[in-house]
């Protein structure tokens, strides 16, 4: 009897899974926030002046800390050492003050040619660099939270429902991708570009909050059962125990895997929104409704996949097959022929059902291989790993998309330039505020942008051969030209309404006419995600090899059958 009592709350299906909801909560804002920024990579090129190298910069900026710093494996330790609790609450903080630091780099103004000189990197915009720094420490306080809550999910799913429970728990964080690729941009158009991260802010708060909650659920298992969080001295991690792990060849497949795999979905989703809008001609809010389909998809199947390998097993089979849908879909959308839209949807489902088997099978696969006084340790290698590919994937894809696009990022500036001349020259003596006109620049080159890259068929004429001075001239003298035709109403907002779109309308037929090159063309960014996929089912492959030599038991299911009591 009093057995059952000690064990009670573990064994508490309505107990163990609101700690799940509780600690996946805390990760939600953070998979939010991770994309909040990257879903607006137009508006930051069209509105703040960055280029595809300084988005990349920003992108690769996340692992940053994680990977030079080692930030990644000092959790690792920390969590063994001190535990669930203490570690979560502080990369839970962590996190929202990575994301304050972003905010206020994106909202605060820096004049246009604030740099700052870095040894060995060279220059880099002012604003680009904090807004990096901030997500640096977001991403270490993002992947301390990370390792944190799949050790969680162990001790309170060991023996039971395991895979799904961390099914479940990415399915809640993906919810947060998804909401950030869906309403990052409508968000930005209706307000300011700083308007998605200062959601974002909102929701760290919360997930502080719900950590702590999270938190005493675990003070109370403790009190329940003899596996208390911080476990006995004996069992505590050593030193000496990362040479088991890192010695161990099914844990580096595992982490090969992950940063393979992950590299070819995470920095894809940091540019599908993008995408969407230059080689499927579609606009910025359906670009942002297609791309969440990934993570919409994830979240009922990534459970579903973690359920039957509870049951069924099948582990690394389930990668394999996870791997090889990959190359598919990165392959279809690198054929250049293909530009319908319907066919980017189809490719971002099918994407979806891949990213949700691989994961489902990979974390659960862990425990198997690892014990679970390393465990910590372990996931923190992973990541580590993991994160280096974060890094540097996401910068290469930026630097490719510049060197193959040179004129895109000059030309979306020689627009601005443009509009910035024509409303200085003709709304200077009206009653309109600096703040005013500069958002109306804003949202008028934003429009004029992204009119021309949706609706635009002509072949553009190379940067080399166009005179800078007289297109500005051109752009600008079609805006006043437009504006000069119409009668503002008395009433400000419709005013400025008004102003937008009829400006947006002369630079676009300034553009056309001029031939600008406003699109971006993502093919050999396409061909490094292939290559990354194809590369993950040959990893994937030796996996089940390996499984097969050792016995890990990845094969096997994850719930443990209890004998019947007598």
């Amino acid at each position: 009897m009093t057995e059952q009592i000690r064990k009670s709350l573990r064994e508490s299906t309505l107990a163990r899974w609101t700690a799940l909801v509780l600690a996946s909560l805390s990760i939600f804002g953070a998979y939010y926030f991770n994309y909040a920024l990257s879903a607006i990579k137009p508006l930051l090129e069209s509105v703040l002046g960055w280029n595809s190298g300084d988005f990349g910069t920003y992108t690769s900026a996340y692992a940053w800390f994680n990977v030079f710093l080692f930030m990644l494996i000092i959790s690792g330790f920390i969590l063994d050492k001190l535990g669930i609790r203490k570690t979560g609450l502080g990369a839970t903080v962590v996190m929202f003050l990575g994301t304050a630091i972003n905010y206020w780099a994106i909202s605060h103004h820096f004049p246009a040619d604030a740099v700052v000189h870095l040894p060995l990197l060279g220059d880099m915009k002012t604003q680009v660099l904090w807004s990096s720094l901030g997500f640096a420490i977001f991403g270490v306080g993002t992947e301390a939270t990370g390792i944190t809550i799949s050790k969680a999910v162990v001790r309170w799913f060991k023996g039971k429902e395991m895979a799904l429970a961390m099914g479940m728990q990415m399915a809640i964080a993906r919810l947060g991708t998804a909401l950030a690729v869906a309403i990052s941009i409508p968000l930005a158009k209706k307000f300011t570009v700083t308007a998605p991260i200062l959601f974002a802010l909102i929701v760290m708060l919360i997930g502080v909050l719900s950590f702590i909650s999270f938190s005493l659920m675990d003070i109370k298992l403790d009190k329940s059962e003899d596996t208390p969080d911080e476990v006995a001295e004996e069992d505590k991690f050593k030193i000496s125990d990362i040479g088991f792990i890192i010695t161990n060849r099914g844990f580096w497949l595992i982490a090969i895997l992950c940063v393979l795999f992950y590299s070819a979905v995470f920095p894809f989703l940091f540019y599908a929104n993008d995408l969407m809008i230059n080689k499927y001609h579609v606009a910025p809010n359906l670009a942002g409704t297609i791309t969440s389909l990934l993570p919409f998809g994830t979240i009922l199947l990534t459970p579903l996949f973690g359920g039957i390998y509870d049951k069924f097993g099948k582990g690394a089979t389930i990668m394999i097959i996870g791997a090889m849908i990959l190359v598919f879909v990165h392959g279809v959308l690198a054929i250049p022929s293909l530009k319908s839209w319907w066919i980017a949807a189809a490719m971002v489902i099918v994407l979806g059902i891949g990213f949700s088997l691989v994961p489902s099978a990979m974390w659960p696969s862990v425990p198997k291989i690892i014990p679970e006084k390393q465990l910590g340790t372990a996931y923190a290698v992973i990541f580590w790993i993991q994160n280096i590919g974060l890094l540097f994937v996401p910068l290469i894809l930026g630097v490719v998309l510049n060197s193959t696009n040179p004129d895109v990022a000059p030309n979306k500036q020689m627009v601005k330039t443009s509009i910035e001349k024509a409303f200085a020259q003709t709304l200077t003596s009206t009653s309109f505020t600096s703040k005013d006109i500069t958002q109306m620049v804003d949202k008028t080159t934003d429009a004029a942008v992204d009119s021309v890259v949706q609706y635009s068929v002509y072949e553009p004429v190379p940067l080399q051969e166009v005179n800078g001075q007289a297109v500005e001239q051109e752009i600008s003298g079609s805006i006043q030209k437009n504006l000069s035709q119409v009668t503002l109403p008395a009433e400000k907002e419709a005013a400025m309404k008004l102003i937008i779109g009829t400006a947006a309308a002369g630079a676009y037929d300034a553009i056309i006419s001029e031939r600008l090159n406003l699109r971006y063309d993502y093919f050999y960014d396409i061909l490094i995600f292939v290559t990354l996929g194809v590369l993950s089912v040959v990893v994937a492959f030796l996996l089940k090899m390996e499984d097969r030599l050792k016995g890990y038991g990845l094969e096997m299911p994850n719930i443990v059958k209890k004998k019947e009591e007598e």
